[in-house]
C-alpha cells in the first residue's frame, strides 16, 4: 500500500483528475467495504467517474501512485470479487446506452447500464437481453461481464459471455482497446495466440464442458475453432485483467407469449431428476423453489404468498409460444407428460407474483425458520443436469455428516444450485468447520464433473479452491492470460489469480459479540443489535429505482449512502469501528439516516427484512442521548402534546397559522420547512365528537383516537364509527388518554416514547383484559401498536394489543366477513401506505373496495414522499416533493373529477391536498353508509 505522503499525492490528482465523486473520507471508505459476499476490505478510497475520461485518469492516477484498482458494478457478487483494498472503481454513472440496433439485434453499453433499463429500451423492438440473473433491477452490465452472470433465462439464451459482441477495454497500463473476435493488437495477439496454442489439449478438454462452467477464466474461446475470441476469453475474469468502459452486447427477440408451469415435487432432489425430460422441451426456464424458503416468505410479509400446487419443491417452467394458448398448450402438457401436481399461469401478472418469490430466495434464505443465520460461500455450483439428483443426494449428506443446514434453490435447467448455509463464521472453530466443509464439497462437485462456480465467480469464496477443478497445466494457464494484460498484478488482486485463502479477510471478523445496551430488543436478531446491523447482506434490492417502496430517498439521489444497503453498511462498520470511530456519535451515520423516511419499506421490500426504521430510531436515540437535538424533534416529536394543548382554542391556532408572519416564526423556530402549509386544527375533537356513538347489543369495539383523527381529521373516525355500527359492532373509544408514541419514536426519542406506551396500555388494560378488538385508522399508528409498543416496553399488555389491532377492513374480515358493504360504482386510485404496505397488507382493503364496486387503480408502489414528520423538516422539503412527482402526484392531477382518490395515512393525503390541491378519502369514508346521502 502507499504511505500517508503518497495517498496525499493521489487525492490531489484525482481531486485533479477526475470528474464525478472521488471519496476518501470515513463514510465513502465504509459504504464500499462489501458486497453481497461474506467477506470486507477497507478501500484506500473510491472514485464514481461521470465519463469514461474520468475512468481513464483515474486509473492513471492509480497506476501513477502504484495503487491497486478494484473494478466494481452493483456490488451484488456474493464472491468477494467486488471489494478489496486499494481504489475502487465504482462505474455505476457510465450508464448510457449509446446506441440499440434492432435490426442487428445489438446494443453498445456503458458498464453501468442497470439490465432492467437495457431490458425496457430493448423491450419496444421486441428483444431483450438474455442473461437475467435475480438482481436484475440493480446490476449493472459491467458487473455481469465481470462475473459471467447468467439467470433464469441461460437455459435458452446462454450466459452474459454468449451475449457479448466485442468490449472495450482498459488495461491499467493506459492502453484503451477494442476487442472481439480475432485477437486485439500485435502485442497482445502474439502472447495470447502463443498462451493458446501452446496447451490445446489443456483447453479443449477442461474448458467448456458445461454450460455453467464459470470458474477460472473462459481461454477455450482463444482457440482457433472458437475463433479467437478475445472479447469472449475476458468475460469473467472478475477486473483481474481490464477495465470495461463499454460493451457491445447481443439481444435476443421475445417470444410472443409466455406461460409458466409450476411442477410440485417431494423436495429437490425429485425436482432435480425431472429435469432432462423437461428440457426436451425447450423451456426458457427451469427454476427451482425449496418449500422452507415458502413458509419464511409468508412468515416476513404482511401478504400471503400464491398458493402453490402441493409439494415440498417446485419447478417453475417457462415456456414460449405464438399466443398464449400456444404457449398455455405447451406448459399442460408438459405437465401432463411430468404426472406431477401443478398450475399453468399464462397471466402475466400472476407470473410475475411468483417470480418475485423466486428471485427474493437468496435473501429470504440467510435466516432459517428459527432465526440463525445462513450464509453465501457455497452459493452456485453447477454440474451437468443429468447427474443433478446424484449431486444433490450426495450434497445433503454432506450437510448431514457437518452437522448443517441449507436453504437450496436454483437455476436447476443448468444443473446450479444456490444454497444459504447455517456456518458459524463469527468463531474460530466455526470458521474452521466452513473450510472443512468447503474443501470436501469442492470435491465432490469435480467427481461430478462441475463448476465452483456456476454464476457469480471465483472471487475470495472459491479461487483458492480451483486446483481442485483444474490441473495445474489449466491453474498457469490463468496466471499466464492474466500476465499479458496486467504484468505488475496490480488488477483486482486476490481474486482467480494468487488468490486470498478462503477464510482470509471474513466480515464476520470485525464485529463479533459486542456488548450493547439497546432500548429496543431486537427479538427476531436474538436480541443482538449487531446481528440486526449484519441482516444486510448486499443483494442491493434497495437499489431499485422504481416499482418497490424502499428506498425512497435512493430513488430520488441514487446515492449508495441513501439506500437501505448503504445505511446498513456504515451501521455495521460503526460498531466494528476501524473506518467509522466514533460510535453512536458517528456524523457520517446520522447524515446517512438523515435522508432515511423511516417508511419501512424495507422491512417487507428487503428480502432480508432489514427494518433500517428501528435502526435509525435506535441510533438517534443513543446519537443525542445528553444533547441538543434539531429542533424538528421538539417540535413535530412532541406533535401529540402540542395539539393536545391548542385543540382547546383551535380557532385562535388556526387563525395565527394563517397568519403569515406568525406561521413563519413557527415553522423557524420549529425546523418546519418554510413551503409546507401547517394543517390546520379541528374546531371539535374526534373524541368529543364521538361521545354517545356506541351501539349497545353489538360486539364492543375500541376505535383508537389517532393523533391525527383525533385533532385533524374528526370526520374519518366518525365514518368509521357508522361503519363499524352497520356492520353490528358496538364501538367504543379508550376511557382516557392514549397514543401509540410513533412521533416520540421516529425521532429517537425512545425514552419517552416508552413511558407514553406503558401510560397507555394502562388506560386499555380493561378492554385488552376483556378480549376487545381494537381498530386504528391510522395505518403507522397501527404499525407501531403491532410493533414498535411491545419491542419497547417488553409488556405482555403490549403483546395482548398486538395481537388483537386491526385496519377498519381487518376487524370487518375477521368479526365480520358476512357483512356488504354499501354500493359504491365510482373509479379509484389507491395510495397504499408505506407502514400498511410493509407491516400490514391491502388484501383486506381490496376486497372491501371491489365487493363494494368500487374499481381500484393502484399506483405503483412508493411512497408519498412525506412520511410523518419527514416532509415537514426543513432539510427534507425537496427530496418529500420529488418522490410525490415520481407517481402520485401526476395520477391524482390525471384523474377525473368522479375519481376517488383513497389515501388512508393522512400523510399521504396531505401531500396530495398540498401537492395536487385535491381531497383524498379515507376507506371508511367510502364504505360510509352516508356517504351517499
Amino acid at each position: 500500500m502507499v504511505d500517508r505522503m503518497d495517498l496525499q499525492g493521489l487525492r490531489q490528482r484525482l481531486s485533479e483528475t477526475v470528474n464525478g465523486h472521488v471519496g476518501f473520507d470515513a463514510a465513502d471508505r465504509a459504504l464500499y467495504t462489501m458486497d453481497a459476499s461474506n467477506y470486507r476490505q477497507v478501500p484506500l478510497a473510491v472514485v464514481v467517474p461521470d465519463t469514461e475520461d474520468d475512468a481513464v485518469a483515474a486509473v492513471a492516477a492509480a497506476r501513477e501512485f502504484g495503487v491497486p484498482l478494484v473494478p466494481r458494478g452493483g456490488g451484488t457478487s456474493l464472491a468477494g470479487n467486488a471489494c478489496g483494498g486499494g481504489l475502487v472503481l465504482d462505474l455505476t454513472r457510465l450508464n448510457r446506452i449509446h446506441e440499440l440496433d434492432p435490426d442487428a439485434r445489438t446494443a453498445r453499453v456503458g458498464p453501468g447500464v442497470v439490465l432492467d433499463d437495457l431490458r425496457a429500451a430493448a423491450a419496444g423492438h421486441g428483444l431483450t437481453f438474455g442473461p437475467d440473473p435475480s438482481t436484475h433491477s440493480r446490476c449493472t452490465l459491467g458487473g455481469m461481464i465481470g462475473n459471467n452472470s447468467c439467470g433464469a433465462h441461460s437455459v435458452a439464451w446462454g450466459t452474459t459471455l454468449d451475449n457479448v459482441v466485442e468490449l472495450d477495454v482498459l488495461c491499467y497500463d493506459g492502453r484503451r482497446l477494442t476487442v472481439g473476435p480475432g485477437l486485439a493488437n500485435p502485442e497482445i495477439d502474439a502472447a495470447l495466440h502463443a498462451l493458446a496454442d501452446a496447451d490445446l489439449a489443456v483447453l479443449r478438454t477442461e474448458f467448456g464442458r458445461l454450460g455453467r462452467q464459470v470458474s477460472g477464466f473462459p481461454l477455450h474461446h482463444l482457440l482457433p475453432e472458437h475463433g479467437r475470441n478475445v472479447a469472449k476469453a475476458l468475460v469473467g475474469t472478475e477486473g483481474t485483467c481490464v477495465v470495461v468502459l463499454g460493451a457491445t452486447v447481443r439481444l435476443v427477440p421475445v417470444p410472443p407469449a409466455r406461460a409458466l408451469a409450476v411442477l410440485g415435487f417431494a423436495d429437490d432432489v425429485a425436482a432435480a431428476d425431472a429435469v432432462p425430460a423437461i428440457l426436451a422441451h425447450s423451456p426458457l426456464t427451469v427454476e427451482s423453489l425449496d418449500e422452507r424458503i415458502v413458509a419464511l416468505w409468508a412468515d416476513r410479509n404482511p401478504d400471503p404468498p400464491p398458493v402453490l400446487p402441493a409439494g415440498g419443491a417446485w419447478l417453475f417452467v417457462e415456456l414460449g409460444g405464438g399466443d398464449p394458448g400456444d404457449a398455455a398448450g405447451k406448459a399442460a402438457a408438459l405437465a401432463a407428460e411430468l404426472g406431477v401436481p401443478h398450475q399453468v399461469h399464462a397471466d402475466p401478472a400472476a407470473q410475475r407474483v411468483l417470480w418475485r418469490l423466486r428471485e427474493e430466495g437468496s435473501g429470504i434464505s440467510t435466516r432459517m425458520a428459527d432465526g440463525s443465520e445462513a450464509w453465501p460461500g457455497w452459493e452456485d455450483t453447477a454440474v451437468p443436469p443429468r447427474r443433478l439428483g446424484a449431486y444433490l443426494r450426495e450434497f445433503r449428506a454432506l450437510l448431514e455428516r457437518h452437522g448443517l443446514r441449507g436453504l437450496t434453490y436454483g437455476h436447476f435447467g443448468e444443473g446450479c444450485v444456490h444454497v444459504r448455509i447455517d456456518w458459524d463464521l463469527t468463531h474460530a472453530d466455526g470458521v474452521a468447520a466452513y473450510r472443512a466443509f468447503i474443501e470436501e464439497g469442492a470435491d465432490l462437485v469435480a467427481a461430478h464433473g462441475g463448476s465452483l462456480s456456476g454464476e457469480h465467480g471465483d472471487g475470495q469464496v472459491r479461487a483458492e479452491l480451483l486446483p481442485r477443478m483444474y490441473s495445474p497445466a489449466a491453474i498457469a494457464l490463468f496466471a499466464r492470460f492474466r500476465q499479458v494484460w496486467d504484468p505488475l498484478g496490480r488488477m483486482n488482486p486476490g481474486m482467480v489469480v494468487d488468490p486470498y485463502p478462503i477464510d482470509q479477510n471474513l466480515r464476520f471478523a470485525a464485529v463479533r459479540e459486542l456488548p450493547l445496551t439497546t432500548a429496543f430488543g431486537y427479538p427476531h436478531d436474538g436480541g443482538d443489535f449487531a446481528r440486526a446491523a449484519r441482516r444486510c447482506v448486499g443483494v442491493a434490492k434497495c437499489r431499485n429505482h422504481s416499482g418497490s417502496v424502499m428506498c425512497p430517498s435512493f430513488q430520488v439521489t441514487g446515492e449508495e449512502r441513501h439506500s437501505t444497503r448503504g445505511r446498513a453498511r456504515l451501521l455495521y462498520e460503526m460498531l466494528a469501528g476501524e473506518v467509522i470511530t466514533d460510535g453512536w456519535r458517528s456524523t457520517e451515520v446520522r447524515d446517512a439516516l438523515d435522508l432515511c423516511l423511516s417508511c419501512k419499506g424495507c422491512l417487507s421490500d428487503c428480502p432480508v427484512n432489514v427494518d433500517m426504521a428501528t435502526y435509525k430510531a435506535e441510533f438517534l436515540y443513543h446519537h443525542y442521548r445528553g444533547r441538543r437535538r434539531p429542533a424538528s424533534h421538539y417540535s413535530l416529536g412532541w406533535l401529540p402534546l402540542w395539539l393536545r394543548a391548542g385543540s382547546p382554542v383551535s380557532g385562535v391556532a388556526n387563525a395565527g397559522m394563517r397568519s403569515r408572519r406568525f406561521s413563519r416564526l413557527v415553522r423557524r423556530i420549529g425546523g418546519i420547512a418554510p413551503q409546507r402549509a401547517l394543517p390546520e386544527l379541528a374546531a371539535r375533537r374526534f373524541s368529543t365528537l364521538a361521545r354517545g356513538s356506541g351501539q349497545p347489543g353489538g360486539r364492543r369495539v375500541v376505535v383508537w383516537p389517532d393523533t391525527f383523527t383525533e385533532f385533524f381529521a374528526p370526520e374519518v373516525g366518525l365514518a368509521a364509527l357508522r361503519v363499524l355500527r352497520a356492520a353490528g359492532f358496538d364501538p367504543v373509544l379508550p376511557n382516557g388518554s392514549v397514543c401509540c408514541g410513533l412521533t416520540w419514536v421516529s425521532t429517537g426519542q425512545l425514552s419517552v416514547a416508552r413511558r407514553v406506551m406503558r401510560r397507555t396500555l394502562r388506560v386499555l388494560a380493561p378492554e385488552l383484559a376483556a378480549g376487545t378488538p381494537v381498530v386504528a385508522l391510522e395505518p403507522s399508528c397501527l404499525s407501531a401498536l403491532r410493533g414498535e409498543v411491545p419491542d419497547l416496553t417488553g409488556d405482555p399488555l403490549a403483546a395482548e394489543l398486538a395481537a388483537n389491532s386491526h385496519t377498519l377492513a381487518g376487524l370487518l374480515a375477521t368479526h365480520a366477513p358476512q357483512w356488504t358493504p354499501p354500493a359504491v360504482d365510482r373509479e379509484a386510485i389507491v395510495q397504499v401506505h408505506c407502514h400498511q404496505h410493509a407491516t400490514l397488507g391491502f388484501t383486506d382493503e381490496t376486497r372491501l373496495l371491489t365487493g363494494a364496486g368500487v374499481r381500484i387503480e393502484s399506483l405503483p408502489a412508493g411512497c408519498c414522499g412525506l412520511a410523518g414528520n419527514f416532509g415537514f423538516e426543513r432539510d427534507h422539503y425537496e427530496v418529500s416533493q420529488a418522490l410525490a412527482e415520481r407517481a402520485l402526484l401526476p395520477a391524482v392531477r390525471a384523474a377525473g373529477p368522479e375519481t376517488l382518490v383513497l389515501a388512508d395515512g393522512f400523510s399521504c393525503r396531505t401531500q396530495i391536498v398540498q401537492g395536487a390541491g385535491r381531497a383524498a378519502v379515507h376507506l371508511a369514508q367510502v364504505l360510509d353508509p352516508q356517504a351517499g346521502q
